[in-house]
């Protein structure tokens, strides 16, 4: 796996925190943190995407950060916990790995890996 996948995959995982913090922030440091969690996660998925295919490196960013924001919803924050739910999650990240197994790896010429 690339650097550049190392980097979606980090910015979905902050994606999950900036989706959070949107919610609970309530003073200065939390919305700091929230803002700060925006601008890196969306700094990383734009560099990986500047190398990587743009509609493959959006679609695993927002399926990763919308599985784990409602994961995190259900474990931290009270949610109903459904099996639905839980189907529909498994199989949008099905459609994600999916995805990232059918892009090739090869980057742009003259790019980073």
């Amino acid at each position: 796996m690339s650097r550049n996948w190392i980097k979606v995959f980090i910015a979905a995982f902050l994606e999950i925190f900036w989706v959070i913090g949107l919610t609970h922030s309530y003073d200065f440091w939390t919305w700091t943190g929230t803002i700060i969690a925006i601008i890196v996660s969306n700094y990383l998925m734009i560099t990986a995407a500047q190398v990587l295919p743009a509609g493959t490196v959006y679609a695993v960013f927002v399926g990763l950060g919308t599985a784990g924001t409602v994961i995190a919803g259900i474990l931290f924050f009270g949610e109903a916990f459904q099996w639905m739910k839980i189907l529909l999650i498994a199989v949008l990240l099905s459609g994600v790995m999916g995805l990232k197994l059918v892009t090739p790896d090869k980057e742009k010429k003259g790019a980073e890996s």
